[in-house]
């Protein structure tokens, strides 16, 4: 071993043994196969974390899906016997043509609120997933129009909050017509 400079670094109390040795080889070697059986189980424990996590987010969305469905059916259905409690007084009013109009939309959005609410959740996605293959622009052009009608309810849901404060007046001072 060569003879060490036994004045240490300002801020430096000891010297460690073996801190001045210049041969790594054989340390890294070492450390290299320790890390990559220990980096190899940590990959794995995180896969399987990630599996599991995406399982319950499938099962979760799957169940938010069936509640959507089972809602949808419900609004379709009362839209459909609200029509249809309006065909009598449209034949009175605009003659028995529109009633009919009327009543034949209503059986449509029944049937339509049927068939909504005998899909499985699976079988609604894989519905759309088709959908969406075989006509994409559809598809992307339907995403756009609901992307732009929730962003104004929300944004108009937003504003009317943070704009009331009951005296007429906005947050920022300014007086609303």
């Amino acid at each position: 071993m060569a003879q060490q400079d036994r004045e240490l670094p300002e801020g430096t109390d000891t010297i460690i043994p073996g801190a001045s040795e210049t041969d790594t080889s054989r340390s890294v070697a070492r450390g290299r196969g320790s890390r990559s059986t220990g980096t190899s189980a940590l990959m794995e424990k995180v896969r399987s974390g990630g599996d599991k996590l995406s399982g319950q987010a499938a099962d979760k969305a799957r169940g938010f899906v069936g509640q959507g469905i089972e809602r949808s059916a419900e609004a379709i259905a009362n839209v459909s016997k609200l029509i249809g409690d309006t065909a009598s007084g449209l034949d009175e009013r605009l003659g028995e043509e529109y009633g009919d109009y009327a009543r034949r939309a209503a059986e449509t959005l029944e049937s339509t609120a049927n068939r909504l609410a005998s899909k499985d959740p699976d079988e609604l996605i894989d519905d759309t997933r088709s959908f969406v293959r075989k006509s994409p622009g559809v598809a992307l052009a339907g995403a756009a129009i609901v992307g732009f009608a929730l962003a104004r309810l929300l944004k108009s849901g937003l504003g009317q909050a943070s704009d009331d404060d009951g005296d007429g007046e906005s947050r920022s001072g300014r007086r609303r017509s």
